[in-house]
């Protein structure tokens, strides 16, 4: 490896990193980033020469966060663990510990797929109590997470022990089922769900409102005992019986005492790991007796007398039943695989349960992992939870090929230039119709309170939403539909037509941004609306008049020119005029330019505005308002406990102002 491609290896994993233990939106699996790490380590054995002081070698984790508390710095630094791959390594380290203390013990303990924390406890009038929760942050600077701790139920408040202080190191997980049960209730919502437990549990504990910790219910194992008195300090495995005695919840754990029982153990934790309603990614071996741990330390970054025997990722091989072909909101085609385990002729048994589906993505996809009927192919759990193939073993006689024609309505399909994306083009598709009508009312578009989707479902199945548009003519149906008590009874039903009488009143960015013109979201329909006044406009826009507005590129442009050409999408946006939407924004006079220009970011918590409250007056008065700070934002609005946005913001040189100082700008 060259001094470039060992660069290109750092940026890539100081990228993932920073996903992982500061955005806790992950890319990739653990084992990948794990095989990265490794690869990295590698070079630098080889090449020391291209080592620096900021070498992910030489890190932690994340940067500490103060969105949800204010930074902590640890008594006990807040380590990581060294990982080894293979049993070889774990018997050569075991080995290394033995040549010098012969008599040294083991606690193998299954590692918990969560986020550390530190309680510290101290005695207050009589009783030992909590008084300060932490998370690890960079290992040596947290984040005080006190008053979200305290809901979590494996977290005791108080102890039964005669200690005047107590340091302890746990995991924060989330059960599977409430795991599951938390994105159930999202995709009812219509909401984002949440790609693993992890994440989920790192950013509940982070939450601002422990009201909404309690909610999402996390749980909590103690695996370590960081400070105390010598008798907690001594021996690992007697202290952590001592903390369940006392009603602690501690980490599976087993007391070894050579190398052929520590593999033992990390066998059956493997075997057990089905059995566990929670997620493990490998097992922790540690030195029993604590005093030993200094003797092998493992450098800067990891805990001495630890290692981490990582699991590869569990695979089976499946065979290939059924390739099912949907349509999503937009029209975009989407496909899932429907298989059985080759060897057993059931659902894939993994981390688990039971797996018998799998997103297929794209064609693209499909014909590169040359996927068909009678196929076999290596199937995995993406941390542990999302399925997915990982290889051809077997090809099928033959490859699927994706429909030409659309399989509900039967219209001729599309496939996007430069992409892999295959969409029916026929906005009244019955397979489309309940997803855009539910996307035209959504909060962010025409904002229809008690249209929802279930109601969405019931009218289109009774005939009375073919389209958007008709959603406007149901006051036409009145009596027939209280009569059929499809809403409700009168005053339900006479509220609802109420709301939709309402909307027509919107601003036009709302409707523009209801029409789900591909690429056409919020933002960027408030920036056309802000330019062209009037709606109606857009059907004769050319590609030179869109382009001419800053925020407008060629594939933003092309789509609102493709739906404006299209028949069906022109008339059923004829209709909505007919019914008498608001096609004209307000005058110029009532608008402002005052931030023209201005790239804006907004964190911590306003007094006078909510999130998107701001959003909006930024956008009104000329400003463009994102999500995120980089060397293109201008102005960084902070409120009270801003976070990581703000400590950027600073590094990078960009203007910080308060909430009192944007209003006066105004």
């Amino acid at each position: 490896m060259n001094k470039e491609e060992y660069n290109e290896l750092k940026k890539k994993i100081e990228y993932h990193m920073n996903l992982y233990y500061n955005e806790d939106t992950p890319e990739i699996s653990d084992y990948e980033y794990d095989l990265l790490m490794q690869e990295l380590k590698k070079a630098e054995i080889e090449n020391p020469d291209f080592v620096t002081a900021d070498s992910p070698t030489k890190k932690v984790g994340g940067r500490a966060k103060r969105e949800a508390g204010v930074k902590v710095t640890h008594d006990v630094p807040m380590l990581s663990i060294e990982d080894v791959f293979n049993k070889e390594d774990v018997t050569k380290w075991i080995d290394k510990v033995h040549s010098l203390h012969p008599e040294c013990r083991f606690s193998v303990e299954a590692k918990i797929d969560g986020l550390s924390m530190t309680l510290r406890y101290r005695r207050e009038n009589g009783v030992l109590k909590l008084f300060l929760a932490e998370t690890r942050g960079d290992g040596f600077i947290g984040e005080d997470v006190t008053l979200n701790a305290l809901v979590i139920p494996d977290v005791m408040e108080t102890l039964d022990l005669p200690f005047d202080e107590l340091e302890l190191r746990g995991e924060v997980y989330m059960k599977i089922k409430d795991f599951l049960r938390f994105n159930s209730v999202q995709e009812e919502k219509g909401k984002p769900v949440a790609a693993n437990p992890r994440n989920l549990a790192a950013g509940t504990l982070r939450q601002l409102d422990p009201s909404i910790t309690k909610e999402r219910n996390l749980s909590l194992f103690i695996f370590n005992v960081q400070k105390g008195p010598s008798e907690m300090m001594d021996d690992h495995i007697k202290a952590l019986d001592t903390l369940e005695k006392a009603g602690v919840k501690t980490v599976p754990h087993f007391l070894c005492s050579d190398a052929s029982e520590v593999k033992t153990a990390i066998d059956r934790i493997a075997e057990e790991r089905s059995l566990y309603d929670f997620d493990i990614d490998g097992a922790v071996v540690k030195i029993n007796e604590v005093s030993f741990r200094d003797d092998f330390p493992a450098g800067s970054k990891y805990s001495s007398g630890h290692i981490a025997y990582k699991y590869p990722p569990e695979e089976r091989i499946v065979t290939m039943d059924e390739i099912i072909v949907d349509l999503g909101r937009t029209g975009k085609l989407t496909f899932t695989g429907i298989f059985h385990d080759s060897e057993t002729g059931k659902p894939a048994r993994l981390c688990g349960t039971n797996v018998s589906r799998a997103t297929l993505h794209n064609a693209d996809y499909i014909r590169d992992m040359k996927i068909g009927i009678g196929g076999k192919y290596r199937l995995f759990k993406s941390g542990e939870i999302i399925p997915k193939l990982n290889g051809c073993v077997e090809e099928p006689e033959e490859i699927f090929t994706p429909p030409e024609s659309c399989p509900v309505c039967g219209e001729k399909l599309l496939r996007e230039t430069d992409t892999a994306d295959i969409r029916c083009v026929n906005p009244l598709c019955p397979a489309q119709s309940v997803r855009s009508i539910a996307y035209f009312v959504s909060r962010d578009a025409m904002n229809i309170m008690g249209l929802g989707d279930t109601l969405i479902e019931a009218l289109v199945k009774e005939g009375y939403l073919k389209s958007y548009a008709d959603i406007y003519h149901l006051s036409s149906f009145r009596d027939e539909l209280i009569e059929k008590g499809l809403i409700g009874k009168e005053k339900n039903t006479d509220k609802l037509l109420n709301e939709i009488e309402k909307s027509k009143d919107n601003e036009p960015d709302r409707l523009l941004t209801a029409l789900g013109i591909r690429n056409v979201g919020k933002r960027t329909a408030s920036d056309i609306i802000r330019h062209f006044k009037d709606i109606r406009l857009l059907k004769t826009a050319t590609m030179e008049d869109l382009l001419s507005i800053p925020e407008v590129g060629e594939t933003i442009a092309s789509g609102i020119i493709d739906f404006f050409k299209n028949e069906k999408d022109l008339s059923v946006f004829d209709d909505l005029m007919a019914s008498g939407l608001n096609p004209i924004t307000k005058d110029e006079g009532e608008l402002s330019e005052k931030l023209k220009g201005l790239t804006i970011v907004v964190t911590g918590t306003l007094k006078n505005f909510g999130r998107k409250e701001i959003q909006e007056v930024i956008e009104k008065n000329g400003g463009k308002a994102t999500g995120s700070v980089s060397k293109k934002t201008d102005l960084l609005i902070a409120g009270e406990a801003a976070g990581s946005k703000l400590t950027k913001a600073q590094e990078l040189g960009i203007s910080v102002i308060s909430e009192e100082e944007f209003m006066a700008m105004l």
